[in-house]
């Protein structure tokens, strides 16, 4: 049965990350959905272009949350059900996965950057101070934020490994799923990356003409 306890873990982790928050919020709060104007992307910067920024944090700090939450039960509560390292990864990476692709939302999801800090914040707070660092030092001087968003993601991994070098092997899965996260996060900004490239990508603050 210990055996089961790492799956069952993934898979209530992927549920949990399934949770549209940007759908759910505005649904609750009187909003249009987020997936029928703007970006069409059920995130928080698109609720946010409803015009009501308190539906926008609320988003924000809940996509965050179903990241760390997840990954925090593992690391207090799983030992004693054989949950390790290994675990911890899976149940990030879920979440994660869960995110971009929603069982209960037809799989269209974000773009999982809220839900990437939750989880990375979950692995080691440290790291996700690090890594939330990074974020804001791009944004504050390119004023891109998904430049920012991309460049943390990629950097998130690397500090990870940096911070536990002395412990390589036993913390291979999460930088693994780390790397992998950061992958699937540039997926999802490729229109994103295309427009940077051009120069058309709109900057943080910029009024929209």
């Amino acid at each position: 049965m210990q055996s089961l306890y790492p799956v069952l873990a993934t898979v209530l982790a992927y549920l949990v990350g399934s949770l549209s928050f940007a759908v759910i919020v505005s649904r609750v709060m009187g909003l249009n959905d987020p997936r029928t104007f703007g970006s069409k992307n059920p995130g928080a910067t698109n609720v946010l272009r409803s015009g009501n920024k308190v539906a926008a944090i609320i988003t924000l700090l809940l996509d965050a949350v179903k990241g760390l939450v997840p990954v925090l039960l593992v690391k207090w509560f799983g030992k004693p059900y054989g949950l390790e390292d290994g675990t911890i990864a899976m149940v990030g990476l879920a979440a994660f996965l869960g995110h971009l692709w929603p069982v209960f939302f037809k799989f269209q999801g974000g773009k999982g950057v809220a839900t990437f800090i939750g989880v990375v914040f979950g692995i080691d707070l440290v790291l996700g101070l690090a890594t939330g660092a990074t974020w804001l030092i791009i944004a504050f001087f390119f004023r891109y934020s998904s430049l920012a968003s991309l460049v943390s993601a990629v950097f998130a991994p690397a500090y990870y490994l940096l911070g536990n070098r002395m412990a390589w092997y036993a913390e291979t899965p999460i930088a693994l799923a780390l790397a992998a996260m950061a992958m699937l996060l540039a997926y999802r900004h490729r229109e994103n990356i295309n427009r940077l490239l051009q120069g058309k990508e709109s900057r943080l603050g910029a009024k929209k003409v």
